[in-house]
């Protein structure tokens, strides 16, 4: 059955397809996503099933979410499939994932994500953190090391914030452009995603704005950079220094900033 969905399908570039090929790498991520039939499961962007067939060798049922029409009548065609498939046409970015919850089960979503729209989408699926119980996903090497990287580095920024207030990170493998058909022009990795149990008490589109505003002028002190929101004299009263720079302040920095400003 896998065959069948492969024949002929050409990727597209307006969808940000390059299809998973590499076989070892596969049972790698699946051996990580741990599918059983206790779990609600859903795949985004399942293209021509690389991910989607070793995990149903596994269980049962499968959810899948995939905008490319064409895509969608290939898993719809196959009868065998069908049945054990619920696929639903759509963007991920507005897909609502809690129509998917059954009983008291929490989702877990994996997926071979396109890069072109990684970033807001994983900022659509935080939205959905208390029911989700872990993401897998590949993603554009850079922008793991964005979401798993420390206060003090380069790469520290608002993805790292808003990934590591919603969530405990962990790298599962790095993927070679090779692994891919056609290879993209970028390293690629898995990143395991589990959302927190308890989160700090934060209002989050403040946060989000927090960070937003103090690293889009990263080079700028967050007196300068986050003038706006909040005074030099009140970060002082934080116990945070105003001639810091965004990359310097902990993502328990964020937090304080944005509950002050909440209360403000």
């Amino acid at each position: 059955m896998n065959d069948r969905v492969h024949l002929g399908h050409k990727a597209r570039k307006r969808f940000g397809q390059n299809f998973l090929t590499d076989d070892h790498i596969i049972g790698h991520i699946v051996d990580a996503i741990d599918p059983t039939d206790d779990d609600i499961l859903v795949e985004i962007g399942p293209g021509l099933g690389a991910l989607t067939f070793p995990v149903l060798e596994r269980v049962k049922h499968l959810n899948v979410v995939e905008l490319d029409k064409d895509l969608v009548a290939r898993f719809e065609s196959d009868a065998l499939l069908t049945r054990r498939l619920t696929v639903y046409q759509s963007d991920a970015l507005k897909f609502d994932f809690s129509q998917l919850l059954d009983q008291q089960k929490k989702i877990k979503v994996f997926g071979n994500l396109p890069y072109n729209i990684s970033t807001p989408l994983l900022f659509h699926l935080f939205s959905f953190a208390d029911q989700i119980e872990d993401m897998h996903f590949m993603l554009q090497k850079e922008v793991v090391s964005r979401m798993c990287a420390q206060p003090g580095t380069k790469a520290f920024g608002k993805l790292s914030v808003m990934t590591q207030y919603y969530c405990d990170s962990y790298l599962v493998a790095d993927v070679p452009p090779e692994s891919f058909s056609p290879p993209p022009k970028v390293d690629s990795a898995v990143i395991r995603l589990v959302p927190k149990a308890q989160r700090a008490d934060v209002d989050v589109e403040v946060l989000q704005k927090v960070a937003g505003a103090a690293f889009n002028q990263r080079r700028k002190t967050i007196r300068n950079s986050l003038k706006d929101l909040i005074s030099a004299e009140e970060l002082s009263q934080l116990g945070i220094e105003p001639t810091a720079r965004a990359e310097a302040l902990s993502l328990d920095n964020f937090i304080q900033i944005s509950q002050f400003i909440s209360k403000k």
